[in-house]
């Protein structure tokens, strides 16, 4: 196994904060923000562009980079105020002007409309209006920036096109009939746009496969009765965030502390597009899980899903509509990211487990062959706990390094390092028995790393705390992934940083 650049294994720092001051909010404890998403349409190298949104406020940021790490990285571009009444916003997503592909931000909420606005210019474009209760969530689809989908209260998800074609029936589909029995809270495209997911306080969680949409236009919006998999075992509450990872399904629900991956048996996003009228019906009502992919059970795939791991999230109380949000990129590391009701957020990166059990394979075959074994660099040293009335030299070395990294403003991460490598710090470990490592070096990385329990909760690999009461409610990445802000409660933001050696100072934008 090669040894590792520090960059591409590197977790994000935190590097700035701002907090929006809402004159339309007098009580500062109930101003929010809900939603964030970064402008997915940048060229690259572009600086990245996020909307972060309140009640009655759109705040669009550009991120400049700067080589001084004290110097605040955002500059607000532009902010939008919400001027209706009953306007409560909750959530957003991006579009773009179909014909001048100029920045679309789309934002909804409590008053049940969707409002469409041309960044650029601060102006409102359109309005697109047809779900009976408030909206919890909106999403782009990857494959058609003019196409979003929209999870309302009214227990059912509608597709959306601002095409020019369809601009006099702008909802070309809806999925409802028995699919939610409550309110929804999050809907998520696949990459390809033909397949979504919805949940919400029903504790069920469907998957639907979407027709091919026509290009002019429709009298009447398609409706699908059926979603073509529906469970409601994969979790025992509420469930406010659900999203794809390739074809597997990340998804979290309120009292649980813990946010899941697991896959549908049988699913393949390689395989042709089920027909809306194969989509399985509740024939038998005491059924909690019905799948057009597997519909019947065998000693080959026993099972209609499969609980795969279970990533920790302690401290989120009783809150709910707080969301994850995973960076996932071709080529690029994988990292989850997530932050909970007692200022911490947590990051997971999806490389690590693969690297991890490789180099556990190798430390195996070393006993044999007295090879040297590289160990990764974000694998952390714990030291060994010292007999009474003895200070090991490691010991030493480790709380030194710990006071630096204290200084420096260490995390999490960090601080669960410590002691030098068992050959004397150079890296490379001498094999030949896995005492090399202290039994809880051990575990500790076995609770970090290791995903052969499906049932285990996998710790976070940094977390990442912030000074005062910060609630988190949802999670955006940059297109690169060299950015993560995360917005919540007191209209804060907190922009993190990949690449960045050293942690700056929070400086207040109001």
């Amino acid at each position: 196994m090669p040894p590792p650049t520090a960059d591409e294994w590197e977790l994000p720092r935190l590097r700035s904060s701002f907090q929006l001051h809402e004159d339309a909010v007098r009580d500062e404890d109930l101003a929010e923000f809900f939603d964030v998403k970064f402008y997915p349409y940048n060229p690259p190298g572009a600086p990245p562009v996020f909307a972060a949104t309140s009640k009655k406020h759109v705040v669009v940021v550009r991120i400049v980079s700067t080589p001084d790490k004290d110097q605040n990285p955002c500059q607000i571009i532009r902010m939008i105020r919400d001027a209706d009444a009953g306007a409560n916003n909750y959530t957003c997503c991006w579009s773009k002007d179909p014909d001048t592909e100029m920045p679309w931000l789309c934002v909804a909420g409590k008053d049940a409309k969707i409002k469409v606005y041309d960044i650029r210019q601060g102006k409102l474009v359109k309005t697109l209006v047809g779900h009976g209760g408030d909206i919890s969530d909106l999403a782009t689809s990857p494959a058609c920036p003019t196409t979003i989908a929209s999870a309302s209260d009214d227990t059912t998800i509608k597709l959306w096109s601002l095409a020019k074609e369809h601009a006099k029936q702008p909802c070309i589909c809806i999925l409802g009939g028995e699919g939610h029995q409550y309110n929804l809270l999050s809907v998520a495209f696949h990459n390809n746009g033909r397949y979504v997911l919805s949940a919400g306080h029903d504790q069920i969680i469907n998957l639907w496969a979407l027709p091919e949409f026509p290009k002019e236009h429709i009298n009447v919006p398609i409706v699908l009765h059926y979603p073509h998999f529906s469970s409601s075992e994969v979790h025992n509450n509420l469930v406010d965030c659900v999203a794809f990872y390739g074809d597997l399904i990340l998804s979290r629900a309120c009292h649980e502390d813990t946010i899941v991956m697991w896959r549908i048996e049988g699913f393949s996003s390689d395989d042709p597009v089920p027909n809306p009228l194969d989509a399985p019906t509740p024939t038998d009502m005491a059924k909690q899980t019905r799948s057009y992919f597997n519909p019947i059970p065998s000693k080959a795939r026993p099972a209609m899903y499969t609980r795969l791991a279970q990533f920790h999230t302690p401290d989120c109380g009783v809150q709910f509509y707080m969301r994850f949000r995973m960076y996932h990129v071709q080529g690029k590391h994988s990292i989850l990211a997530f932050a909970n009701a007692k200022s911490k957020t947590m990051f997971w990166d999806f490389s690590r487990f693969e690297a991890y059990r490789e180099f556990m394979e190798e430390l195996e075959q070393a006993r044999s062959t007295g090879a040297v074994v590289q160990k990764p660099s974000w694998l952390l040293v714990k030291r060994a706990k010292a007999k009474k009335g003895v200070v090991a030299a490691a010991a030493v070395h480790q709380d030194a390094a710990a006071s630096l990294r204290a200084a420096a403003g260490g995390d999490k991460e960090s601080m669960v390092s410590a002691s030098p490598d068992p050959d004397g710090g150079s890296g490379a470990v001498p094999a030949g028995t896995l005492g090399n490592y202290n039994q809880d070096t051990l575990d500790n990385w076995k609770e970090m790393y290791d995903l052969s329990n499906p049932v285990g909760l996998i710790r976070p690999h940094k977390v990442q705390g912030v000074d005062g009461s910060f609630v988190g409610r949802q999670v955006g990445w940059s297109p690169g992934g060299e950015w993560c802000v995360v917005v919540g409660n007191k209209n804060r933001a907190l922009v993190y940083q990949r690449g960045a050696r050293e942690k700056g100072v929070a400086t207040p934008i109001s």
